[in-house]
């Protein structure tokens, strides 16, 4: 029970310390007039975002389709 609390308080200081950075990446991307800098961070973490995911679903895609596919040959 104890090491769960500690593990609680342990997470919440280092979101508190990225909720912090993310904050100040967002003001200093609101001053600029035209957006357009704005766009293109957004841009790319939706890009950064994405390629892992497609990584790890099409990894466990691959491991699927080899399971059935064996289990298929056996029978």
């Amino acid at each position: 029970m104890k090491q769960k609390i500690v593990i609680s308080i342990f997470s919440m200081f280092l979101f508190i310390e990225t909720n912090a950075q993310c904050a100040m990446c967002r003001a200093v991307l609101e001053s600029e007039e035209g957006q357009s800098t704005a766009e293109g961070v957004n841009d790319g973490i939706m890009y950064l975002m994405t390629i892992p995911y497609l990584l790890v679903g099409g990894i466990g895609f691959m491991i699927y389709w080899q399971f059935f596919r064996s289990k298929k040959e056996k029978l």
